[in-house]
């Protein structure tokens, strides 16, 4: 196996957080004590599926001895070799998932929550619904993994699409299964607001950033700024009597942000300052993997927004993910949230390259 060495050395730090945490002095430091309980329960499923390898390559090389002293035995070498091609067939399969276990648990964001932010580009209306049916794909593929979507802010048109929307999704391993989406997303069809019957085509963007927890990014009040204004609906239809919506400037970065979506202008802040925490963190992320790896905008999965990665063309049914040449015609069930199709062939090539840098 070629994560041999790695899976070792996860074992041996999982018994060494297993002492940490029977040390009372550990107990004691309630932040250190879930930080640690954290990092174990995320070694976990590896260290048994890997205790499990052992034992079953222990068994597989007892049986490999006891066919080599059954050769005069036809009845006997039938039975164990029968019983060692199965178990030579389940740990292959055992190998293959501890491959993917140990690859996920690389990523350091993979338990992370994450934040998905969807903007209309070009396109006008066409690509506000655009936007509409990327979220109602999310929402329903975040569903289908026990995962709960949460929308954090707003800014519908008139006939039922959004110029933008930006959601939160949470749950186990919600990144993992979140990652690949990050970039310009292009569709292909004939618009509900076209007459004529032709086909258009309009594209949005797509934004996946991890959550962070408020220790984790340091933000100065002072660097700030923050305005309250009146929420409105869409086309000013509706007017909050109070100033609940929250307009955020992050002065050292530039970054604005502004919810309005809650009629409460606490909950808007607290919004807000999820949404610019996850997006300073993933700044300085960025910033940090251009200093170490030029060829980062080649990786799949590496959040670059840079350039298109999926077109979905309704007439034909088809959906293309132009990073890995793979094309689908059953864009009608990835639109229902059967997402998994892409995702998981997106995590292949992505395990494949990685498995070859080990």
């Amino acid at each position: 196996m070629r994560i041999r060495e790695r899976l070792e050395k996860t074992e041996a730090r999982f018994r060494e957080l297993e002492n940490l945490l029977a040390d009372p002095q550990t107990v004691r430091d309630r932040n250190q004590f879930q930080k640690l309980s954290k990092e174990m329960a995320q070694l976990r499923p590896i260290v048994e599926g890997f205790l499990q390898y052992k034992k079953t390559e222990k068994e597989i090389e007892s049986l490999r001895h006891s066919l080599d002293a059954s050769r005069e035995d036809a009845a006997m070498k039938d039975l164990i070799e029968n019983e060692l091609k199965e178990l030579e067939g389940e740990q292959a399969k055992r190998e293959a998932r501890l491959e993917e276990l140990f690859l996920r648990d690389m990523e350091p964001n993979a338990t992370r929550d994450v934040i998905v932010e969807i903007r209309a580009g070009t396109g006008g209306e066409e690509a506000a619904l655009f936007v509409a049916d990327l979220f109602r794909m999310y929402n329903m593929y975040a569903a289908k993994h026990g995962l709960r979507a949460e929308v954090m802010d707003l800014n519908p048109t008139g006939i039922g699409g959004f110029k933008e929307i930006i959601f939160s999704v949470s749950g186990q391993h919600a990144y993992s299964w979140f990652k690949y989406e990050s970039g310009i997303h292009r569709v292909q069809r004939v618009p509900r607001t076209e007459a004529s019957g032709r086909i258009h085509t309009s594209a949005v963007t797509v934004a996946v950033l991890p959550e962070v927890a408020e220790e984790e990014i340091e933000i100065v009040a002072s660097d700030l700024k923050i305005d309250v204004y009146r929420a409105s609906g869409a086309g000013g239809q509706h007017v909050n009597k109070t100033e609940s919506a929250v307009r955020i400037t992050h002065m050292p970065t530039g970054f604005v942000v502004a919810c309005q979506d809650e009629r409460s202008q606490l909950k808007n802040k607290l919004k807000a300052m999820r949404i610019l925490r996850a997006r300073i963190f993933e700044f300085r992320r960025e910033q940090q993997e251009a200093a170490i790896a030029k060829n980062r905008k080649e990786q799949v999965g590496s959040g670059d927004r840079s350039g298109k990665i999926r077109t979905y063309n309704y007439p034909d049914n088809r959906l293309t993910d132009h990073r890995i040449g793979l094309t689908l015609h059953s864009l009608n069930q990835i639109m229902d949230g059967y997402l998994d199709p892409v995702a998981e062939a997106l995590a292949e090539d992505e395990k494949v390259r990685r498995l070859t840098t080990l």
